[in-house]
């Protein structure tokens, strides 16, 4: 690895040249930096952008944001999806109501204690808000250091990320953490770009080991990658003339405390003949009939695959279906928080 002078002042000059004008890098209000990290993370910043907007609007102040109800928040969140983001933000927003006095905490050692921020959120903040110096470190910055300076150690490897986090200490401006940072990770998201970066117009284009030893496809270099899970739900729309029924995810996974229709989940593509086999919920003629059943679709998420249909029951009565259902006037269907596979089916459908 090989340093050389410079390397901040050449990305910030980029960075005060290039970067995207943005809402959230027009304050240093650390409430809305706060905002726009969680939004952001693992979230296209042209989704994110929407989101940020509505969330800054109807919450402006992190005590307006303690003050909402969770399915409030969760409501706004909905389609953004990993919402144990907007259940940590909404938890965090009270953490700082309750203990700091709705004043955003100011040390590094107190906001990487909130609930939901990592070191990498907390360096954004107090770098950016307090002009602290702590380097951040994410995918961005990963790609920018391995590519210029030629490091082949993996990047999710605790040798990896220990020699990252040291590399962008070092290199941290100082005196302008805050821009540096940002600069960083700017130039990683539309410059030094995961495929096809624009190398012909990079500033560092005489020095970087990766354009010179024609590495740039293998940097950075990652371990190894996370098998996927195939899941299989079977929604169950029971129809009651004005009603429909659905239940909370209350249980640790996927889409925790959003409504859904009622789910039999199974471990393949079963007949709908033998759902009755899966689940207590019932699905048979003496509580109604099967009108229709949907093809079945696919959510991908992270780590998983969510194969998706949707059964619709028109009911004969309500006396045989499980108590711990919530029944539900049709029109108010679409003011609950619902997974996207739900959403999806609300606007696709004419059931309702």
């Amino acid at each position: 690895m090989v340093y050389f002078e410079g390397f901040g002042q050449i990305i910030q000059q980029w960075y005060k040249q290039f970067k995207r004008h943005l809402p959230w890098r027009e304050t240093s209000d650390p409430y809305l930096i706060w905002l726009s990290e969680i939004i952001l993370q693992q979230t296209r910043i042209d989704q994110g952008l929407a989101y940020f907007n509505r969330f800054a609007e109807n919450y402006p102040t992190v005590e307006k944001l303690a003050a909402a109800s969770e399915d409030e928040v969760l409501k706004l969140w909905q389609g953004l999806g990993y919402y144990s983001r907007a259940r940590n933000l909404h938890f965090t927003a009270k953490t700082i109501t309750r203990e700091f006095g709705g004043q955003f905490p100011k040390q590094y050692s107190d906001i990487i204690k909130l609930k939901g921020v990592g070191e990498y959120t907390a360096a954004a903040i107090a770098s950016i808000s307090y002009k602290q110096p702590y380097a951040v470190v994410d995918g961005n910055v990963y790609r920018v250091l391995s590519r210029i300076f030629g490091i082949d150690t993996p990047i999710d490897s605790t040798e990896g990320k220990k020699a990252f986090k040291q590399l962008a200490e070092d290199l941290l401006d100082r005196n302008n953490p805050g821009d540096h940072n940002q600069a960083v990770m700017e130039f990683g998201a539309i410059q030094c770009t995961p495929k096809n970066p624009n190398c012909a117009a990079c500033p560092f284009c005489d020095r970087c080991f990766a354009l010179q030893g024609k590495a740039i496809e293998r940097l950075p270099v990652k371990q190894g990658k996370v098998k996927i899970r195939h899941r299989y739900f079977n929604y169950l729309v029971y129809d009651l003339e004005e009603s429909t029924f659905l239940t909370k995810r209350t249980s640790n996974d996927i889409w925790k405390n959003l409504y859904q229709f009622p789910l039999i989940e199974t471990a393949y593509k079963a007949e709908v003949e033998s759902l009755h086999l899966e689940s207590e919920l019932p699905i048979n003629n003496s509580i109604g009939d099967i009108s229709e059943v949907t093809d079945w679709k696919k959510q991908v998420l992270s780590h998983q695959h969510i194969h998706y249909r949707f059964i619709h029951v028109q009911l004969k009565n309500k006396k045989n279906l499980p108590t711990d259902l919530i029944e539900v006037n049709k029109k108010d269907i679409f003011n609950f928080a619902v997974p996207k596979p739900v959403e999806k089916q609300l606007n696709y459908l004419n059931w309702f």
